[in-house]
């Protein structure tokens, strides 16, 4: 079976959050299932970019609107990520250092859709599943059954996965010009509350629809930033999938980002050396418990919440408890937690941006990871906090309810809480210094986190499944 796997990110070529570590990684252990599994994003000028040797294998030229764009598909030539990656290099859209955030990003990802229909267009064979990820691929489903330009690809599968439903590429109807013709009779296709919606389109269209955990599919139904009857109307061909994590990047013992690598053996001393780099590199005492936070600095990851989480719990417990925020986001989230830093003399530090070598460092030597999530589809985080060992505290809603059984029930690995909110979080904090405190009951609750298998073999045989059931 061959699967061509579309995406506006892949780890490493480019990621901004979760989505770029599933497109990273799924399509490497559906490869060693026995499938054939591409991916082709675009050629965003990131150092992946400039550090690896492509050939080229397509050119051509597409029209975006009244706009005319050469473009280019390039090959990586190593295979280096154990599956065939394709890059979309259009010179003046996609060329960009970042992902996103451009006034553009309606054309940008319009151009990088159509240049890749246009390509596989002209492939001598068919792939057996074209897997749409998230909305900036949302009109390739539209597109292969009622495009003018595609008919050989009316018959090919088309398999849409969302990642985050909030986000879902709306643009107004003045720029249909831009979208290849099609069939105008199927319009109503497009539309979601009087505008063009690609990630509406592709729920409509696609074959079958998948969410990255069957919490979050069960919380679209009455909590789809809109979009909820749509997918209550398209049950039928929905299933909730939830993400693995790719066990050879994410391994303690092996990681080449650690001060000390460790197993399930040593894991205290590992635990403990890492933990020490960590709080001489940002002022903390490696006497206390360092809870951390990972991630976007928006108001789904509850980031918001962070300066008075932070705040109060100093001020509550002084001297009991470590903060360490890494992230960036949110203007005002970052400026609070600056001046929260500024104002407290003790026990937090941040840093603002993103640094994947120092997260890893992080996940090996916290103790607690915090993730006061109000919108959480699966969460990767919380996977690779235990795998490191480390406990996460986690909000109850979406993956992270799938994922995390609260250490005061019967196989617990964590800390659940209920609402997103600051009393919840801040009550959390202080069953997290009363569990760390109790250096047996840690132990167990750690090495029972480690022991649990969060690869992608079962959910990259599970999407095959899905696949198998389209033919």
């Amino acid at each position: 079976m061959e699967i061509l796997h579309i995406s506006a990110e892949c780890y490493p070529v480019a990621k901004v959050g979760g989505l770029g570590d599933v497109v990273g990684a799924l399509p490497k252990y559906q490869h060693q299932l026995g499938s054939i599994a591409k991916v082709v994003v675009p050629a965003y000028r990131t150092k992946y970019y400039d550090t690896h040797e492509f050939d080229v294998v397509h050119q051509a030229g597409m029209w975006l609107g009244h706009d005319w764009y050469h473009f280019n598909v390039l090959k990586e030539r190593s295979n280096e990520l154990g599956f065939d990656l394709y890059l979309v290099d259009i010179p003046g859209l996609l060329d960009t250092p970042g992902v996103y955030g451009y006034p553009n990003d309606t054309e940008r990802f319009l151009a990088f859709q159509i240049a890749v229909l246009d390509w596989v267009n002209e492939w001598q064979h068919q792939p057996d599943v074209i897997h749409c990820h998230d909305h900036h691929t949302g009109l390739i489903p539209f597109l292969m059954s009622y495009g003018y330009k595609y008919p050989r690809l009316k018959e090919v599968p088309s398999v849409l996965t969302i990642h985050n439903a909030q986000y879902q590429g709306q643009f107004g109807w003045d720029k249909l010009y831009l979208i290849p013709s099609f069939d105008l009779w199927k319009s109503g296709l497009l539309d979601w509350r009087g505008a063009i919606n690609p990630l509406a389109a592709a729920i409509k269209c696609a074959w079958r629809v998948t969410t990255v955990s069957p919490g979050y599919l069960e919380e679209l139904y009455s909590a789809a930033n809109g979009l909820e009857s749509l997918i209550s109307q398209e049950r039928q061909k929905t299933v909730g999938i939830l993400n693995g994590i790719d066990t050879l990047v994410w391994d303690p013992a092996t990681d080449p980002m650690l001060t000390l690598n460790y197993n399930e053996d040593t894991l205290e001393k590992g635990k403990e050396e890492n933990k020490q780099a960590l709080c001489e590199r940002f002022g903390l005492d490696t006497a206390l418990p360092l809870i951390s936070f990972i991630g976007r600095l928006v108001g789904e990851k509850g980031a918001d919440l962070l300066p008075e989480i932070i705040d109060r719990s100093l001020h509550e417990l002084p001297g009991e408890v470590n903060f360490l925020v890494l992230g960036s986001g949110d203007p005002h989230v970052e400026w609070s937690l600056q001046q929260t830093r500024e104002e407290v003399s003790y026990g937090f530090n941040v840093h603002i941006g993103y640094n994947e070598a120092l997260s890893h460092q992080i996940y090996a030597g916290s103790d607690f990871l915090l993730m006061p999530s109000r919108v959480e589809p699966c969460g990767l985080n919380q996977l690779y906090a235990l795998r490191y060992g480390t406990i996460p505290m986690v909000r109850s809603t979406g993956g992270l309810k799938d994922t995390v059984i609260d250490f005061g029930d019967k196989d617990g690995v964590g800390i659940r809480f209920n609402q997103a909110g600051v009393w919840d979080a801040c009550y959390s904090v202080k069953r997290a210094i009363e569990l760390y405190n109790d250096a047996k009951h840690l132990r167990e609750i750690r090495l029972r986190g480690m022991h649990i298998d969060h690869s992608w073999s079962s959910s990259a045989q599970h999407y095959l499944d899905v696949y198998s059931s389209l033919k």
